[in-house]
């Protein structure tokens, strides 16, 4: 554990060591807020709306209309981000020869994989650490559902460790960040729109790919729903993730 813990830690560090932790939380949180302050006003305007309808404001409901399409916007947000945070985990291992020294050192490829995956949920949990200003903001003028903002960050979470799992993969099959990049976000928008592809194939085939959609998975959370089978997908996509990047991992050992 403590292993995994220093290789977590070395991980994360080396994020603030250079401008990519500033640049990803920088950028998460514009994004957040703006999006945050566009909902905020579309909801005011909704509920001025219904005032003067003689419907009252208190018939909008906040969670609906206002959370729920927050969250759905960041885990847009997400598709960008996490590449930038995933490409470099193995590529510029490789790329700056130290990949040697890492699988040399005294620990297993399973500490190395989980502390690398751990250091880069740290500085995602950092990036969602960072909006909760806004649900502060909006608890203190509001009245918001805490189930829902609550499972709605859990979602985030589960859809991030994903993405990170799928990352780390796809890190460690090349050298080249910027490629490292390009197919980690080409293969995260394939996860989002397969259920658009599903429309156009037979019935089994549309249930098997509605399944594998990691959007239609996150959809619950953004409603308060916590439900076993999306929490089993999510941590089986993390699984299977980080156990093909053990394997990845293992080939490049023998290779050395």
């Amino acid at each position: 554990m403590n292993n995994i813990l220093a290789i977590a830690h070395k991980e994360l560090k080396s994020y603030f060591s250079t401008p990519i932790a500033y640049v990803v939380i920088g950028f998460f949180a514009l994004l957040f807020g703006y999006f945050f302050y566009a909902m905020l006003i579309i909801f005011n305007q909704q509920s001025q709306q219904l005032g003067g309808l003689g419907g009252g404001g208190g018939n909008v409901d906040i969670n609906q209309q206002l959370i729920r399409p927050l969250f759905l916007n960041a885990s847009v947000i997400l598709l960008f981000v996490l590449p930038l945070i995933t490409m470099r985990t193995y590529s510029e291992e490789k790329r700056s020869g130290t990949i040697e020294l890492l699988l040399t050192s005294p620990v297993t490829d399973v500490e190395i994989i989980v502390g690398k995956f751990l250091g880069a949920m740290a500085l995602y949990a950092a990036m969602l650490g960072i909006t909760l200003i806004h649900m502060v903001l909006l608890f203190a003028w509001g009245n918001p559902e805490p189930k829902v903002v609550l499972t709605g960050y859990i979602g985030l979470l589960l859809m991030g460790g994903c993405f990170i799992s799928v990352g780390l993969l796809i890190s460690s099959l090349t050298k080249n960040q910027i490629v490292s990049g390009m197919v980690t976000f080409a293969v995260f928008l394939l996860l989002w729109v397969i259920n658009w592809i599903a429309s156009f194939t037979g019935p089994t085939t549309q249930s098997v790919l509605n399944y594998l959609s990691i959007t239609d998975h996150f959809d619950d959370f953004t409603k308060g729903i916590l439900d076993t089978k999306h929490l089993v997908y999510y941590f089986s996509v993390m699984s299977f993730g980080l156990f093909l990047t053990a394997r990845s991992v293992d080939t490049e050992r023998w290779k050395g």
